[in-house]
């Protein structure tokens, strides 16, 4: 009986250690708590960018990786571009901006 139950403890330790690697994040995967956290940072930089006065466009996209913040589209002039990293780079949570707009 003493066996069976060290075998049933280290079948339940194993199969709790695979559950818990399964929902952590790897390099090219957010666990669920980062995946959340990145949408919130998304949703924040998407405001901060449609509440400032000198960047209300609609032609910039936001996306975010475990912090990272990446930054596309198309905006008017290069001083446009700076102020839109400048306003991510304000938001909380930001690590990092990666920019790829580009001047019409």
């Amino acid at each position: 009986m003493n066996g069976i139950l060290k075998r049933l403890l280290l079948a339940a330790f194993a199969l709790s250690f695979a559950f818990v690697t399964g929902c952590a994040s790897t390099s090219k995967q957010a666990s669920t708590g980062e995946y959340f956290d990145d949408s919130v940072i998304t949703t924040k930089v998407k405001a901060a960018i449609l509440n400032d006065p000198a960047l209300k466009v609609l032609q910039i996209n936001v996306e975010t990786f475990k912090g990272v913040v990446q930054l596309s589209g198309f905006v008017d002039s290069k001083a446009m571009m700076d102020r839109a990293v400048e306003v991510t780079r304000g938001v909380s949570g930001v690590n990092s901006v990666k920019n790829d707009m580009r001047v019409r």
